[in-house]
Order: structure tokens, then C-alpha cells, then sequence
């Protein structure tokens, strides 16, 4: 019976334990929001300069948490990457390993209050003024969501709105950041963006209501919608987990071409590797929270350096070549409110060398872009220094 009890408290938590982190947790989002509920904020204190100015974006030591009743969740626990003008940047790893709640916090998405940025900087470039992400009002940042920056979500059948047609959800966009324009003119920009992502029948599409329409049009649609305004960055939250291979191949097609059209970058989330291949012109791997290892294309495919990069490579299915079963990593993904001190792949990794008793590796350069964090490397950044 003892030993029954002392396994239970192991995942256990008392209701008073509960409500002390509860009361702490409310303190601590309290004075965010009323940092962030302030009126007449001077627009010296939300704008900040870039480190690169031929990047978009530049996430900078980012920390996201959500503060539930069991504890802190870090769902992005210092990420660092930069989305560069015109680029396409894929982000990768599995589920909950922080891609969207990275996306999220660049469009000031997470769920309040539970869920704040606390750390770090986000940078973004729009009209010559570079604003901190996070500093910057809900006012403003209406005024950037959807126009400057915009997402393509998920699920296109839960991101459009089932009771109103598609051309008056398309028109909205349009009216709110160009309230100049005409009924007449929005309708005629609307028609524009839905021929532009291949729509054939644009007049009776526009009359329809999403339930109307095939996964792949609802998915055209939310892109007209993300790309209405010409925004400077498109987050694109993995566009084609919903469909087909076909119509997959067309979607990306569509982005890639109308990325070019309108001059934008891309963030490409996805779990996909074949869609980064295709898509991407950096690639960014994260696990757990945190980035794990970032470089080219064609050195994250060509040299994976990662134990999780080579895991997730070795894991996607190749055609022609027999197996008599898919590779897949050992183990699970560490608690997010009770993280180890050192490298959190360590538990699952099959590469371990001695220093990986030691703390969380350090971030170390391989070449100019590529960049991983792992103690494998450790000995050839000595030899560099030397």
C-alpha cells in the first residue's frame, strides 16, 4: 500500500499545492497585462532597430510560457532564427515542439492570460519601422495583423466562418485595412484575390458558404484572405495537412509563385519533410521548445548534424526502398513544466558522447549559416578558436 502511495505522489498534485501556484501564476500575469493594457504608449518604447536590415523577422532568445494550475508550461524556451526578405524559412519538428505557439507570439495570438511572451525579442520590419513584438500595443498591432503579417491556419473548415459567405469573409479583410476604398472596389480587389489563387468560377464562389466547397478551395480561400492585403511576411501554418497529394503539390505551387508576385517572405510550418525540401530556403529544426539546429536547405539535408534532425531524417519513408519496418525515435518527449537542466534530447538520443552529462549545450557553428546545438561539435569549435 505504501509503495501504491508513493507512486501516486509522484504525478500527483494537492489541491493546496494547486492553488498556490495558482495565486503565484495570477500575480505574475496580472502585471503583464497591465503592462500591456496601458493607454498612450509612446512609440519610442515599442520600436527597436533590426540587427540585419535584409531580414523581415528576427526572433532573438524568444520565451513563450503558459501558466497553468499544475505549473509553467515553456512551450518556446529561447528560440533564435531570422526570416530574411524574400526567403522562405521551414520550421520542423513534431507535434508540440513549439512551432505554431513561435508563430503565435509574432502575431500576438497566444492565449491571454495564461499565455505570455516573457522573454527575449521579436523584431519586425514594416514601411521603414521596426517594432518589438512584443512591447507593441494591441492597437497597433491590429493595424499590422492581417496586413503586414498574415497566417494561412491549420484546419481551413474551423479558420472560416461557417455562417457567412466567402466573399463577405474576404471582403472584411479588405475593408478594415483600407477603409478609403469603395464597396465597389473591395468587391473588385476580392474577385481579384480569388482568381488569383485559381478559382475558376470567382462570382459564384464568392456567393457560397464554406460548407459549399471542397478542403482544397476552403484552402485557396484562406490564403486570398492571408494574401488580400500584399503582407511583407506570410506565416503558413501547415497548409496542406488537410489534403491531398495532389491538390498539395498545387497549394505549394501557389504560395511559392504568389511569394514572388507580391515580394514577401514565407514561414513554413510544418512537420513535413518533403514540403521543406520543395519550399524552403533555410530550414529550422526545433524540439521541445527549442531550436536544436538551423542552416540552408541543402545543409540540413545533405548534412544533418542534429541526433533529432537525423532522427526525424531517417524516420520519412524513401520510395523504392524495402524495410521491414519504419524507423522511428525511442522514447518521449520531455514534461514541459519540468525540464531537465541538460540537453533535452539526451533521454532519446542514440549518439551520446561523455560532455552530454554536462549542462544544455551551447549553440555551435559548423559553417557561417548553419548552426547546431550539440555536444558532438564541441571538440571542433576548440580546434576553430585555437
Amino acid at each position: 500500500m505504501g509503495l501504491f502511495n508513493k507512486k501516486k505522489n509522484v504525478n500527483y498534485i494537492s489541491g493546496k499545492e494547486a492553488r498556490r501556484i495558482s495565486k503565484e501564476n495570477r500575480k505574475i500575469t496580472n502585471e503583464i497585462e497591465k503592462q500591456r493594457k496601458r493607454k498612450h504608449i509612446p512609440e519610442e518604447e515599442y520600436m527597436t532597430k533590426m540587427r540585419d536590415e535584409n531580414n523581415v523577422v528576427e526572433f532573438d532568445n524568444v520565451q513563450t510560457y503558459f501558466f497553468t494550475d499544475v505549473g509553467t508550461a515553456k512551450a518556446v524556451d529561447g528560440v533564435s532564427f531570422d526570416v530574411p526578405k524574400g526567403k522562405t524559412v521551414g520550421i520542423v519538428g513534431e507535434s508540440g515542439c513549439g512551432k505554431s505557439v513561435t508563430s503565435l507570439s509574432l502575431m500576438q495570438l497566444v492565449q491571454r492570460p495564461q499565455g505570455q511572451t516573457v522573454g527575449g525579442e521579436i523584431r519586425f520590419q514594416a514601411d521603414g519601422k521596426c517594432y518589438s513584438i512584443a512591447k507593441t500595443p494591441t492597437s497597433v498591432m491590429q493595424k499590422l495583423r492581417g496586413n503586414q503579417i498574415s497566417m494561412i491556419f491549420q484546419e481551413p473548415m474551423t479558420s472560416l466562418n461557417p455562417v457567412f459567405r466567402i466573399g463577405d469573409q474576404v471582403d472584411e479583410v479588405i475593408k478594415l485595412h483600407n477603409p478609403q476604398m469603395t464597396k465597389e472596389q473591395v468587391k473588385a480587389r476580392t474577385i481579384e484575390m480569388l482568381q488569383l489563387v485559381g478559382i475558376a468560377n470567382c462570382e459564384g464562389v464568392y456567393r457560397m458558404y464554406p460548407h459549399e466547397l471542397s478542403g482544397g478551395m476552403r484552402q485557396r480561400i484562406c490564403i486570398a484572405i492571408g494574401l488580400a492585403c500584399d503582407p511583407k511576411l506570410i506565416i503558413a501554418d501547415e497548409p496542406t495537412t488537410a489534403l491531398d497529394v495532389t491538390i498539395q503539390a498545387q497549394i505549394l505551387d501557389l504560395l511559392r509563385g504568389l511569394k514572388d508576385r507580391i515580394n514577401s517572405s514565407i514561414m513554413l510550418i510544418t512537420h513535413d519533410l518533403g514540403v521543406i525540401a520543395e519550399m524552403a530556403d533555410y530550414v529550422v529544426v526545433m524540439y521541445a521548445g527549442r531550436v536544436v539546429e538551423k542552416g540552408t536547405v541543402q545543409e540540413i539535408f545533405k548534412n544533418p548534424a542534429h541526433p533529432y534532425t537525423i532522427g526525424l531524417m531517417n524516420s520519412k519513408p524513401v520510395v523504392g526502398k524495402e524495410v521491414e519496418r519504419l524507423y522511428s525515435i525511442p522514447g518521449k518527449v520531455p514534461n514541459p513544466i519540468n525540464m531537465p537542466n541538460y540537453c533535452y534530447f539526451k533521454d532519446r538520443c542514440e549518439m551520446c558522447v561523455k560532455a552530454c552529462d554536462g549542462a544544455y549545450p551551447e549553440e555551435i557553428s559548423l559553417s557561417p549559416t548553419h548552426k547546431v546545438s550539440c555536444y558532438r561539435f564541441a571538440d571542433q569549435t576548440k580546434k576553430e578558436v585555437k
